[in-house]
């Protein structure tokens, strides 16, 4: 049975004031990983539904980056779950002047990164798969103990 349209909008008021408890310990997480990739020029933790986390995007707007985030999340999920591939884990879109980069942060949230052409995609991958799980794990707690 669904909830009224008030208790949802109160559901999703308090989910949403959870999740920003964790905002500075996400954001030490993001400065962290640009230091070790300094190749990257943005990165943006936001909830599955577009609300902006923690940001470190100097040259955009980030709750904009975050709206287009969840709307490419919902298509990447949608795709994956009509191939059968499983679970979303990441996205890679490469443009003409760099990289945007998007990983599953726990089921809650994801991380979003802007790289230069010259990154190391490899790399890239390999420290924000390990930024995100460790985003998820600040997310997921920050849920779990306002729950309590």
């Amino acid at each position: 049975m669904r909830l009224p349209m008030r208790q949802r909008t109160e559901r999703r008021q308090h989910e949403r004031k959870q999740l920003m408890t964790a905002e500075p310990e996400v954001l030490g997480e993001l400065r962290r990983l640009r230091a070790r990739l300094p190749q990257l020029t943005g990165a943006l933790a936001a909830s599955v539904d577009g609300l902006v986390l923690a940001q470190e995007t100097p040259a955009i707007e980030p709750e904009g980056v975050a709206a287009l985030t969840a709307a490419a999340l919902g298509v990447a999920q949608r795709l994956t779950d009509a191939t059968g591939q499983g679970d979303f884990r990441e996205l890679l879109v490469r443009g003409a002047d760099g990289y945007v980069a998007t990983y599953a942060a726990g089921g809650q949230a994801v991380l979003t990164l802007l790289a230069e052409p010259r990154i190391n995609v490899g790399r890239l991958h390999l420290e924000a798969r390990r930024s995100s799980a460790r985003i998820g794990e600040l997310v997921d707690r920050a849920l779990t103990r306002r729950e309590s």
